[in-house]
Order: structure tokens, then C-alpha cells, then sequence
């Protein structure tokens, strides 16, 4: 049986096989499919005169990140076996390679088994629903980007405040700590934080303006 990279050394994964991609590889490539999703969408969105630049920019990311919670973190949630996989199969090689940063992926941890399904089932597809009410200015398009918004906060906290209850180190090292654990999570908590603060800017000042019209 393989020796897994992860902390603690004493976590029990019978039947690991280790990656067959090297990490340049699986960034490279996950950095390529992405960057090509969010050029296909801007050129796409670009159709659509009546957007702004903000508003194509948002289209973007809520492909981006809708994308990455139906088929990343599905995968990761329907495929508990992932660290056993004896093929190269790309979204497993992902998973092998970010458990580095945190090992409860591969042990299969409830609270992030249970975040990462949230996530992926209800969260994904209202990301991509929130690309579609931006094309078409929806009258809802604020109030479903503020909700996912909340949601995916919801997540990073459940997510990181787990981890300091928990008080076990994680990481195998300091740049899987730094690169995948902190940067990595936090592009959800920055990004959504200033959709969130947009929309909520914007459904105030909507009410306000109907407000005046009825007095």
C-alpha cells in the first residue's frame, strides 16, 4: 500500500494510489479550463449591448464559480473513492492534489462533505441561473446573487471555523497551507463579499426609488 502524503501520517487511506499528474500539470490545467470558460463568456456576453462591463464581469465569475461547484466539488462529493482512482482521471488527480492543503478531503470529513454538498447541488446551479438573469436583466438577478453570495460565506466559515475547533494541522506544509488552504478559499470570501455589498446596494436603492414614487 502506498504511503499518503497527508497529515496526520496516522490517517488510515487504504487503497491510495498516489498522482499520476504533477502539480504544474493539474494547475496548469484547471487554470487553462478555467481561464477559458470566463474568455467564452465575456466574448459571449459582448452580444448583449445592453450590459455593462461590471455586469459581463459578473457573468464571468458566476460561471466560473458555478462550473467549479457542479463539477469540481460534485465530483468530490459523489466520488468518495477519488484517492484510489488507478487511472489519471483529472478531477480525481485535483482532489489527491488539494487533500495536500486539507487532508479532511481525502478522510472524508462530515462537515466538509456536508458544506461541499450544499454547494455543489443547490449553489452551482443558482450560480449558473445568476449568469442567465444578468444577460436578461431579471428582476431577481440582485436578490439571487445576494442569496448565493451568503451562501458561499456561509460556507467559508463553516469551513475555516471547523478547522480552528478542531485544532489539528491539516496542511502538509506551508505553501499547501498558504496556497491552497488560505488563498484558494479566500477568492470565495472576498469576491463574494463585494457581489453581496453590489447587490445589496442596489436592492436598498430600489426600494428607496419606489418609496419615493409612492409618496
Amino acid at each position: 500500500m502506498a504511503q499518503h502524503p497527508f497529515v496526520p501520517e496516522t490517517l488510515e487511506l487504504p487503497g491510495y494510489v498516489p498522482n499520476f499528474l504533477s502539480i504544474l500539470q493539474i494547475l496548469s490545467g484547471y487554470g487553462l479550463v478555467s481561464l477559458g470558460v470566463v474568455i467564452l463568456v465575456w466574448i459571449t456576453s459582448g452580444r448583449f449591448r445592453h450590459l455593462v462591463g461590471v455586469e459581463r464581469l459578473l457573468m464571468c465569475w458566476w460561471a466560473f464559480t458555478g462550473l467549479t461547484h457542479l463539477i469540481l466539488e460534485g465530483y468530490f462529493v459523489f466520488t468518495p473513492d477519488f484517492y484510489k482512482k488507478t487511472t489519471p482521471i483529472f478531477l480525481a488527480e485535483v482532489w489527491k492534489e488539494y487533500s495536500k492543503g486539507d487532508s479532511r478531503y481525502a478522510a472524508r470529513d462530515s462537515a466538509v462533505v456536508v458544506v461541499e454538498g450544499i454547494t455543489s447541488v443547490l449553489e452551482g446551479p443558482a450560480s449558473l441561473l445568476a449568469v442567465y438573469a444578468i444577460a436578461t436583466r431579471k428582476a431577481y438577478r440582485d436578490p439571487l446573487q445576494l442569496a448565493v453570495c451568503l451562501g458561499q460565506l456561509y460556507g467559508c466559515i463553516v469551513y475555516f471555523v471547523t478547522t480552528v475547533l478542531d485544532g489539528v494541522e491539516y496542511a502538509a506544509g506551508p505553501f499547501y497551507y498558504w496556497f491552497y488552504y488560505i488563498f484558494m478559499n479566500n477568492i470565495w470570501v472576498v469576491i463574494p463579499s463585494l457581489i453581496a455589498l453590489r447587490s445589496w446596494r442596489r436592492i436598498v436603492h430600489q426600494f428607496e426609488n419606489k418609496k419615493g414614487k409612492s409618496k
